[in-house]
């Protein structure tokens, strides 16, 4: 996937991702590749909310395309929509490179407790 990995707090986490590589067979950004950025920066974000000896696990993802990127790169930027102790939920919005929305999606993510030894 070659994601970038450009900020991340518990509030802001922002990825970068090339078109090239990431692509279905008619040379369109495939719309997977955006739900993995998408699920990657919430996952990231959660996981920075929940706290040192804590995890986020995914519970839910969704997303819409709204126009197909050829080319060039992807920016993610995900923000929260609900941060709590055991749920934490977040927009991503993923724009090409004239910072045209390409699609939102939205990841929910349980945090709970490590498990022993990890």
């Amino acid at each position: 996937m070659d994601i970038e990995l450009l900020q991340a707090t518990p509030q802001r986490v922002v990825g970068r991702m090339p078109v090239l590589g990431n692509t279905q067979p008619y040379g369109l950004l495939h719309g997977g590749a955006s739900v993995v950025l998408a699920e990657t920066l919430g996952s990231i974000g959660s996981a920075l909310h929940a706290g040192e000896g804590r995890i986020a696990v995914g519970l839910d993802i969704n997303a819409t395309h709204h126009r197909a990127a050829r080319s060039g790169h992807v920016v993610g930027v995900a923000t929260p929509l609900s941060l709590g102790r055991s749920v934490a939920a977040w927009e991503v919005v993923i724009t090409d490179d004239e910072h045209r929305r390409v699609c939102t999606s939205r990841i929910t993510c349980m945090l709970r407790d490590a498990p022993p030894g990890a």
